[in-house]
């Protein structure tokens, strides 16, 4: 097959040629990891944006000429963007990367990533939460890093959807389009300009997707997309929207991603060595990759199954056994009859790979237990999830005692770059050194934060708080023209916070064991918390149900009802819409960060994380990270490691735990402890104590070192043994 690829963008800028490179580096996501960058294209047009969503395509198209013609006279800012292209062009072309300094013999050995969502930018709605976020943050480590990684998954016509809270606090769903136009994306043509296109066999009928790719930094992310004319109606939805609930659809997208996934490498001239499924919803790919195997390369099924498992990584982030994800065995029947003769095997031999029965359905077809069995490397992503994940996964090795399971973990991490405040940033760059981030997960460097003045630290802290009120005036401005948003809705977006009170934030997605509504168990003692006038507390929650889950979005409706309560006066707040500018804004500039999860339901969580990175002091059970990050000095725990049978006996602990923390140690230490000059010391010391400890433990450059140590490195050395030995295997 001829494999010559031409890569066109859908969009073009009349640039002067002094600044014309503003244009590549607007398509390359490189820049969203540097914050240096968005406020150089922040300085082209401050107005337009915001407008735009902080997406330099749409800004620089609509930027006036005049406007530009101002920048190429302005020193200041031409030496800025001087040195931003001079770091650009230096970072694409460097050479003596982490990888390549430790690991030689492997910078040919691709890694082929698939993950059902990427959280990337705010303005690239092709995510819907933790896990896209997770994954974002993965490419842009690895690419920082230098790892020969190449990722897989979907561009959607419409991605998650755009929330909107109702007078009565009900969750609506909207789904916008995307114009591609938009979007930093390139689409892929042959030899003689056709659209680049997979295909797969459905039941009847062929699958068609045309492939696009977006550059984050050095790691290509190659993405299908369905809604083309060579698909009927129905298949051209499959990439219309994120975790489609029907299971016909469902199926469709998942087959889509793990086979056509595979293909669509393949087609673009990718020959990954291993395999990463990040989640469950790719391991189709396996069996892909086993049957290419058999049928082009002559392996039996043993030795295809072999290689398979020997070349794959499998990270689970599912903490329950009713969260996997899983089909009845007559659609099984339905969309895998042709296939499983591929494999050389009879309908039984083919469900047995990954039939389970579970309590609450009758047999299905578990697509985390085809991944578990047809990998060799398996995580979970924290100390506590993998003790969870080896004792919900021990069945599958019945004569293996449940600590001896074998999936392993790796705790989760942030992007540095992505998630730091920039006025932070400037202050490790003057006290911890100009080359602060070639080493995020060095502790020693870390330490230096002491050195900060606890003056410079503050101010600090409370800009980002102006920032964070500043940030929701504006976002209730621009909805107050709205004829369907009651004055009410305005008091209860923020409209009211004081920059200098004690505030706290809960945001993420409202499902029922994350327990938004913990905070008001015993309503009257939360309401003298946060009505003291002398030390006042305010509460920020954000955050989306997923459209399907309706206990969640009555939780929603729940926390919004007493967010509207006149007697809090105004410093209950809910923010609709959340998304990674949201987010980005919300871990910088509270005080103090929430996590209420049931334990041990969060598998780790990243939120607090990002927080903790800017001196948000993390207020949460012992669970996920926090079971691991938590030293008794560097934010607060609400209960403790107990077990409960009792869902109700919990909630009332750790209620209990939540209002006498608060009370007695976190508002007294915010307002009482006071210096001379105003700033509170023990409070700022703990500040330095959260930055020291989390940013470098939960940095994702410490969790894609150790993917690579401990899983990439290993899985090289078993793949490249069948590589190298398999004219003896056939």
């Amino acid at each position: 097959m001829n494999n010559k690829i031409i890569r066109e963008y859908p969009n073009s800028f009349d640039l002067p040629y002094r600044i014309k490179r503003l244009g590549d580096i607007s398509h390359n996501l490189w820049w969203v990891g540097n914050p240096d960058v968005a406020r150089l294209f922040k300085e082209v047009d401050a107005l337009k944006w915001r407008q735009s969503n902080h997406n330099p395509i749409v800004m620089l198209r609509t930027v006036e000429k005049a406007k530009f013609e101002d920048l190429i006279k302005d020193r200041y800012f031409l030496n800025r963007y001087d040195q931003i292209v001079r770091d650009f062009d230096a970072y694409m072309s460097r050479k003596d990367t982490w990888f390549n300094q430790n690991y030689p013999n492997n910078c040919g050995d691709k890694i082929g990533y698939f993950s059902f969502e990427y959280g990337l930018h705010e303005s690239l709605m092709v995510y819907a939460g933790g896990l896209g976020i997770l994954s974002g943050d993965h490419l842009k480590e690895a690419s920082d890093l230098g790892l020969p990684l190449v990722a897989v998954g979907f561009v959607y016509t419409y991605g998650y959807f755009s929330q909107h809270i109702t007078e009565d606090g009900w969750q609506e769903a909207h789904n916008i389009e995307i114009n591609f136009d938009d979007m930093p994306i390139v689409a892929l043509y042959d030899e003689i300009h056709e659209p680049i296109k997979i295909s797969i066999e459905l039941p009847g009928r062929t699958l068609w997707a045309r492939l696009y790719e977006i550059q984050v930094g050095r790691v290509p992310l190659i993405l299908l997309h369905t809604n083309i004319p060579e698909n009927n109606p129905q298949d051209r939805q499959l990439t219309d929207k994120l975790y489609i609930s029907d299971p016909e659809l469902r199926i469709s997208q998942e087959m889509l991603l793990g086979i056509g996934g595979l293909r669509a490498l393949q087609r673009l001239g990718h020959d990954p060595a291993i395999f990463h499924m990040n989640e469950g919803h790719s391991a189709f790919l396996t069996l892909e990759r086993m049957s290419q195997l058999m049928n082009s390369e002559g392996h039996s099924l043993d030795e295809a199954r072999e290689i398979v498992k020997r070349s794959s990584i499998f990270t689970t982030h599912t903490p329950v056994p009713a969260g996997n994800d899983e089909f009845p065995t007559w659609l099984i029947d339905k969309y895998f009859a042709n296939y499983w003769g591929n494999l050389g095997l009879n309908r039984d031999q083919f469900m047995n790979l990954a039939k389970i029965q579970t309590d609450w359905s009758d047999e299905v077809f578990s697509m985390p237990v085809l991944a578990l069995r047809l990998s060799d490397y398996r995580n979970g992503v924290s100390k506590l999830h993998g003790e969870v994940s080896r004792k919900m996964w021990n069945y599958l090795w019945p004569e293996t005692a449940a600590e001896e399971v074998p999936i392993s973990y790796i705790t989760n991490g942030v992007h540095t770059g992505t998630w730091v405040a920039r006025r932070l940033a400037d202050l490790f760059i003057q006290y911890l050194g100009v080359d602060w981030k070639e080493h995020l997960d060095d502790p020693s460097m870390w330490a230096r934060v002491d050195a900060i003045p606890d003056s410079e630290l503050w101010q600090v802290r409370i800009h980002l708080k102006r920032k964070l009120v500043s940030y929701m005036v504006a976002r209730a401005r621009d909805e107050w023209g709205n004829d369907h948003v009651h004055p009410v809705q305005t008091v209860a977006s923020g409209v009211l916070l004081d920059p200098l009170a004690l505030t706290i934030g809960f945001a993420r997605r409202f499902a029922t064991y994350k327990r938004a509504n913990l905070l008001f168990r015993d309503y009257e003692r939360l309401m003298k918390i946060v009505t003291n006038e002398e030390q006042p507390v305010q509460i920020i929650f954000a955050g989306k149900a997923h459209p399907a889950d309706e206990p969640g979005k009555r939780l929603i409706q729940e926390v919004y009802r007493h967010v509207k309560n006149s007697r809090n006066g105004g410093r209950l707040v809910f923010l609709d819409d959340y998304d990674m500018d949201m987010a980005r804004h919300l871990v910088q500039g509270v005080d103090i960060w929430l996590n209420t999860p049931r334990r041990p339901r969060e598998a780790s969580g990243t939120s607090g994380m990002k927080a903790g990175l800017n001196g948000t002091l993390n207020f949460s059970v012992l669970d996920g990270w926090w079971a691991e990050g938590y030293n008794g000095k560097n934010g607060w725990a609400i209960g403790d490691d107990t077990y409960y049978d009792n869902q109700d006996l919990q909630d009332e602990a750790d209620a209990l735990s939540l209002y006498e923390t608060l009370e007695n140690e976190i508002v007294p230490l915010y307002y009482t402890k006071r210096s001379a000059d105003g700033l509170p010391g023990d409070w700022i010391e703990r500040i330095k104590e959260c930055i020291r400890t989390v940013a470098p433990q939960f940095s994702m450059t410490r969790m894609v070192k150790e993917y690579t140590t401990e899983l990439y490195h290993p899985c090289w050395l078993t793949a490249n043994e069948d590589a190298s030995n398999k004219d003896e295997v056939k």
